[in-house]
């Protein structure tokens, strides 16, 4: 009894150790996700829909990057890729600080800052599926969806917490307080990740190319984009919908979804290995989409915590449900390119998020932007409905 726990304790530990990558990168990207906005439309004076666009261009060099990250996991291990991410978000902080350098002249820090946004999605893009691959390389395929559970447990939580206190850093030390806190950061995840013995397929020469790979994951990754909008609406323009309606506290909305998303992942560890990864992500996608519209309709701040909470609680589990079920279509020596593939549907839902949910604000109205996100849901909810008739689940 006493060996059995000591080897879950065992493999919890080096699990954790693995998805701290994860926790450092996406606690970098949420430094800035909630004062950016905020920054690009009220110091420097551009519109809404811009604002998306440049939170946005972080998801584009994401998506070109997933394809490359899962060439390098499958033929080189995932270390590589891992190391490339950390060196690339210290960079990230250099140019956010040299783009506040410039705020007194807003086309040349908007310029910065998409030097910072494309930093940040190669980053991301690199992290992506890297720490996810090494922990079932050195863990073992039958951990997966605990893999898949926990490296979400550490993204989400780490945007949360990283927006809480982005707003708090840029509000006592402005946008060089996050600059610095970034680079020092990235270093250090740099130089835990050099400690790491590297772990490599060696069946890679029996992987299929990525695009044939995308093709068998893009059903549960259309699903997954879809239901990824919901996210994307609270995390990029929540504190700019509290501003609407003169509310305080945005940034609580983020803690609030990130602490029951986390609650979800944790709670419901095992549901995804008992029901199915298809039914787990129905559930999900309609609890996600009532949070939403909780949201929509709510005419206190307090009423939108308990929408984002709800709306955390919902979209907890979609990424690992459907990614078990996205990696069981392909053969273990694509995995890589898999996750790879499967990942770039979060960012394509990320990237057009914003300035799809920005021109929704600027042409119907903010108090639009909820209704709309919670329509995208309902329509994935329709969808994993058809994949689950089409795969009899």
């Amino acid at each position: 009894m006493d060996s059995l726990v000591n080897r879950s304790e065992n493999v919890n530990l080096s699990l954790m150790s693995y998805v701290s990558f994860t926790f450092v990168g996406y606690f970098i990207i949420g430094l800035s996700l909630s004062v950016l906005p905020i920054f690009i439309n009220k110091s420097l004076g551009f519109s809404l829909i811009v604002a998306g666009l440049v939170i946005s261009l972080q998801y584009v060099s994401t998506f070109f990057l997933r394809a490359y990250s899962g060439k390098i996991i499958d033929g080189k291990g995932p270390k590589p890729a891992v190391l490339f991410s950390m060196l690339s978000f210290s960079l990230t902080g250099i140019f956010l600080m040299i783009a506040y350098y410039f705020r007194l002249s807003p086309f040349i820090s908007l310029t910065f800052l998409i030097i910072t946004r494309l930093l940040t999605g190669c980053a991301e893009g690199m992290v992506g599926a890297s720490p996810i691959n090494w922990a079932i390389m050195a863990l073992g395929e039958k951990y997966t969806a605990k893999i898949i559970s926990y490296n979400g447990v550490a993204c989400y939580g780490a945007l949360a917490i990283g927006a809480s206190l982005g707003i708090i850093i840029e509000h006592k030390f402005s946008l060089y307080g996050i600059g610095i806190l970034s680079i020092i950061l990235g270093i250090l995840g740099f130089l835990f990740a050099k400690t790491k013995e590297n772990k490599t397929n060696t069946n890679h020469q029996d992987s299929q190319s990525f695009w044939k790979v995308l093709g068998k994951v893009a059903p549960f990754g259309i699903c997954l984009a879809l239901g990824g909008l919901g996210f994307a609406s609270i995390s990029t323009f929540i504190t700019l919908y509290y501003n609407y309606f003169h509310w305080n506290n945005g940034a609580l909305c983020l803690s609030i979804f990130g602490g029951l998303f986390v609650a979800g992942r944790l709670v419901f560890s095992n549901v995804i290995n008992n029901y199915g990864g298809i039914k787990v992500a129905i559930a999900c996608l309609l609890v996600e989409t009532i949070g939403l519209l909780i949201i929509a309709f709510a005419t206190t701040s307090q009423m939108a915590l308990v929408g984002a909470g709800v709306t955390g609680l919902g979209f907890s589990l979609i990424f690992p449900a459907l990614g078990v079920v996205a990696i069981k279509s392909v053969s273990p020596s694509s995995q890589g390119s898999a996750l790879a593939g499967y990942g770039l549907f979060i960012d394509l839902s990320l990237g057009v998020a914003g300035p799809l949910i920005g021109a929704v604000a600027d042409i119907w109205g903010m108090k639009y932007i909820f209704p709309f996100s919670a329509a995208m849901v309902f329509v994935g909810l329709g969808l994993a409905f058809v994949l689950k008739r089409k795969s009899k689940i």
